[in-house]
């Protein structure tokens, strides 16, 4: 079996690629995960081959049987990570070994064939040289990665399948919220949860966020443009959004957020978050927050600010929290100081405009 480690991958270019005009236009305003580029990284894995075909082909549809295990067991996992544009014209990755490293760990919970961290990362590197000229420039631009895996196998059964296919697309993005979100208003489920102990909350899984969509329609419906979840065991204690991380911002200058006991998504933007905040001498802890508490503490003004967290939208400020019965604002619900200050920092070192004392950011060319 070949290992999986050294792979080199066959490039095959795009035969009627966009136009340098239609991609300027597309350029100027992407949105966010409507427009992909020409290319797409794929590898196949086998239990008799291990990982192998690895490729840079044109981006297409993929052609997969009725009978394919992921439409019926949803072995599926992905991972979410951007490309930015320096200031030199180059291109870099922010922290990719946590995404390879959390895409194994979501592929060994979801009792998939674990991908070679350095495959992941090679995949990542390679198709993002393939489609350098689609990454934008300007404030809150990027290229938006997605890599993911799924059962590919053609069976019914339940169990683990023996074949699966890896890809990684890409597409330029701009904000994630409509109108760069000068703060989000947050729904508070009382009905819905989203991850129970022993379950996959910690794992990077498209069941997760299916089982989070009816919250989400549910906060849209109440006038709010998130859901924020409570524990599954006592309905009391935050846990996070949707698709995002959330911190505690005190009148004393500290930070909480909730911790990780495996029903909250490892987030690389929370972890790079608490080592800039503690890093700046600001006492972090992770601890558990109930509801009551969020709301009694914004009341008397003890909480000054509150923000969400993740790789699409950065750092994005909470102002207002409704729930069944209850609704309150916090600090002056719009962004906060030490908000502002931690996101300038964080999308500084991502764009190469602010001092990487960590080495987070790994240049591509």
């Amino acid at each position: 079996m070949e290992d999986a480690t050294i792979l080199d991958f066959e490039f095959e270019a795009h035969t009627n690629p966009r136009t340098g005009d239609d991609r300027a236009a597309i350029l100027a305003n992407p949105g966010f995960g409507k427009v992909f580029t020409d290319h797409m990284a794929v590898i196949r894995y086998s239990a008799d081959k291990g990982w192998h075909d690895a490729r840079i082909q044109p981006y297409a549809p993929l052609q997969i049987d009725p009978a394919c295990a992921v439409l019926h067991y949803a072995q599926e996992i992905f991972e979410g990570l951007k490309a930015y544009r320096l200031p030199d014209g180059g291109a870099a990755l922010f922290r990719p070994e946590e995404n390879a490293r959390r895409f194994r760990e979501s592929a060994e919970r979801m009792a998939m064939a674990p991908l070679p961290e350095e495959l992941f990362l090679a995949s990542i590197r390679e198709l993002v040289k393939a489609d350098r000229d689609w990454i934008p420039e300007g404030e809150g631009a990027s290229l938006y990665l997605r890599p993911f895996m799924f059962a590919s196998e053609t069976f019914l059964g339940v169990k683990p399948a023996s074949e699966y296919l890896y890809l990684v697309i890409a597409s330029p993005a701009g904000a994630y919220f409509k109108g760069g979100a000068p703060s989000v208003t947050l729904w508070v489920s009382d009905h819905y949860t989203r991850a129970a102990p022993g379950g996959t909350g910690a794992a990077k899984c498209g069941g997760n966020y299916a089982a989070s969509l009816v919250a989400q329609a549910e906060a849209i419906r109440q006038g709010c443009d998130q859901v924020v979840f409570l524990d599954a065991v006592e309905n009391r204690y935050v846990e996070e959004l949707g698709g995002m991380n959330v911190f505690f911002v005190f009148d004393d200058g500290s930070i909480s957020t909730p911790p990780l006991s495996g029903t909250i998504l490892p987030g690389i933007t929370r972890e790079s978050l608490i080592t800039l905040a503690r890093g700046a001498g600001v006492e972090v802890r992770e601890e558990r927050y109930s509801i009551d508490q969020w709301r009694d503490d914004a009341k008397s003004g003890r909480l000054r600010e509150a923000f969400a967290c993740g790789t699409a939208a950065v750092v994005t400020p909470i102002g207002a929290v409704r729930g069944n019965g209850f609704e309150f604002q916090i600090g002056n619900g719009g962004p906060g100081m030490l908000t502002e200050r931690l996101r300038e920092q964080l999308v500084g070192i991502q764009r190469g405009v602010a001092p990487d004392p960590h080495g987070w950011l790994e240049r591509l060319f």
